[in-house]
């Protein structure tokens, strides 16, 4: 009979890991999937191209690598990168003594991905308590990332609360705060036209005495180019050092990334004004323009750690730098 046990929950064990695999795999596929539909036009754009050429030239010479550039520059991954990227694959065309235009194809993709490559503990503070500060300028889906994010983070288990320091605007802490409604999470608000300092100061002081595990920070959608209001966010990450010495964790910025070479312009003068350690990209379903994902991420050695890829709560996803790529050039598409 203990054999028999033993047995059945041996088999109980194995038959949850499998399930567990499975379920891991579904995830990985259906985000695969979503990846591949999001980024329809983004494809459309940059992998028509490519095809062309790979079919097209019958050798690898300089005006193969220079229709290559010009496909990577169109497809908005940028100057500074695009020539990285040609330059490895002409290295790498050589070494390997490489003739025929369709054998470059691979090595292409590899190359985007190395450029892409972030050395980060990227996903850490999801894992510990932590104060996650959000920036950006108005439009680009900040505050709906912040409440995706909300919910993405109590569906893990964890206890979360949101500050509404965007005081300038009523329709952001009123978004702010259907956000939580929506995903079961407090929103802490003060007045229109509160100091967003002392929103943060109130939200941290909360979430001690509540032993919430992270929050997170809705501030005003600042303009690039005003040094007044992003001189406020040092205020704002000052007077939270005085209740949680280590805060913020992780300043994330968010960027439009239909916006293009301009979502390279905000990531410089965001960069420029405060540190940013993680930037999310939104708005990559319906536009052409995502190939920027990997331009910012290697111009700027900040990891992307999210991409928004449609309206729904699960379109707000961990970014996965091999999957976007394979997923851009329809590697198992």
């Amino acid at each position: 009979t203990s054999q028999q046990e033993c047995r059945g929950i041996l088999e109980c064990w194995q038959g949850a890991g499998l399930e567990r695999s499975k379920s891991m795999a579904e995830e990985k596929k259906g985000f695969f999937k979503r990846l591949v539909s999001g980024l329809a036009k983004t494809r459309d754009n940059i992998v028509a191209g490519f095809d062309s050429i790979f079919s097209g030239f019958s050798s690898i010479d300089e005006d193969f690598y220079e229709e290559l550039e010009e496909i990577l520059i169109m497809g908005d991954i940028g100057i500074n990168a695009t020539t990285s990227i040609i330059e490895n694959l002409k290295k790498e065309v050589s070494e390997r003594h490489i003739k025929e235009p369709m054998e470059c194809k691979q090595l292409l993709i590899n190359e985007i991905k190395d450029q892409m490559r972030v050395d980060s503990t990227e996903y850490e503070f999801e894992n510990r308590r932590s104060v996650v500060l959000v920036i950006g300028v108005n439009g680009v889906g900040k505050t709906t990332s912040v409440g995706k994010l909300a919910g993405k983070l109590k569906d893990q288990g964890k206890k979360v609360i949101l500050a509404a320091a965007d005081t300038f605007r009523a329709a952001a802490v009123e978004q702010l705060m259907i956000w939580g409604e929506r995903v079961g999470v407090p929103v802490v608000k003060q007045k229109m036209g509160a100091d967003p300092a002392s929103v943060a100061y109130d939200t941290l002081s909360s979430a001690v005495a509540n032993n919430a595990d992270v929050v997170i920070i809705d501030t005003a959608g600042r303009l690039h180019n005003k040094v007044g209001l992003m001189n406020e966010l040092t205020k704002i990450k000052n007077v939270m050092k005085k209740v949680v010495p280590a805060a913020p964790d992780e300043v994330l910025l968010v960027l439009d990334g239909s916006t293009g070479q301009n979502a390279f312009e905000q990531a410089k003068q965001f960069t420029l004004a405060t540190e940013v350690t993680a930037m999310a990209i939104t708005k990559l379903d319906g536009t052409a323009k995502g190939g920027v994902v990997i331009g910012i991420s290697d111009q700027f050695k900040i990891p992307v750690k999210y991409i928004g890829l449609g309206e729904g709560m699960e379109d707000l996803q961990v970014f996965r730098k091999n999957e976007f790529v394979d997923s851009l050039f329809g590697e198992n598409a």
